[in-house]
């Protein structure tokens, strides 16, 4: 179950990437005013995401999601106002990519709070204590003193590491943002589209090193 949710997770860290990515390509098809707000939006949300998806402290992550809420609500409102603006399937698409864009960071969110029941806890550890139970009852001899220890260190390393790959936010196995990285690589390759960039940095290529750490 574990393993489950790390790999939906991934897929998720993916999908998100490809919507970000996906949008802002569609941007080239708005007003090239609107379109250049759009993408400069994109970047900052897509930074926001990655500062989520590497932090650990709770605070920290607080205050991103509420700057994620405000950028968020600022790439509706342009989205929004390609849809006035533009009301023909092009404009529906726009608005369309946008929409799986904000849909994909919810979708992750609600994967991340879905924990392995404490039920699923319980009885894991009630079956590892019985298997030490039996394994210590039936060791006997020299060989008692050095096997007793295997079963028991097996099982804590075990329970430790679904424990580690169930806990996203500050577990040692989490999902590394490599998908929007790859978003912003291509996005320093190609140049920043708006000469200086939103964070203050002299070129292109010093802005994408920003954000890319």
């Amino acid at each position: 179950m574990a393993v489950s949710h790390y790999d939906e997770r991934k897929n998720l860290e993916e999908s998100e990437a490809n919507a970000i990515g996906t949008e802002y390509a569609r941007a080239d098809l708005t007003d090239a005013t609107v379109g250049a707000k759009m993408k400069d939006g994109l970047i900052r949300y897509t930074k926001l995401r990655v500062a989520d998806f590497r932090t650990r402290d709770s605070h920290e992550r607080g205050r991103l999601r509420r700057d994620t809420a405000d950028v968020q609500s600022e790439l509706w409102r342009l989205a929004s106002q390609v849809a006035r603006d533009q009301p023909t399937s092009v404009g529906a698409l726009v608005v369309a990519g946008m929409n799986d864009v904000l849909n994909s960071q919810d979708y992750f969110e609600a994967l991340r709070i879905n924990h392995i029941p404490l039920g699923a806890w319980y009885l894991m550890i009630v079956i590892a204590l019985l298997g030490c139970v039996v394994q210590g009852d039936g060791t006997n001899g020299t060989l008692r003193s050095g096997l007793i220890t295997i079963l028991p260190v097996t099982v804590a390393l075990s329970l430790a590491l679904i424990a580690v790959i169930d806990s996203p936010a500050g577990g040692i196995i989490r999902v590394q943002p490599q998908n929007s990285r790859g978003f912003f690589n291509r996005w320093r390759n190609e140049g920043c589209p708006h000469g200086v960039c939103a964070l203050g940095a002299i070129t292109s290529a010093d802005c994408a090193v920003e954000l890319l750490h």
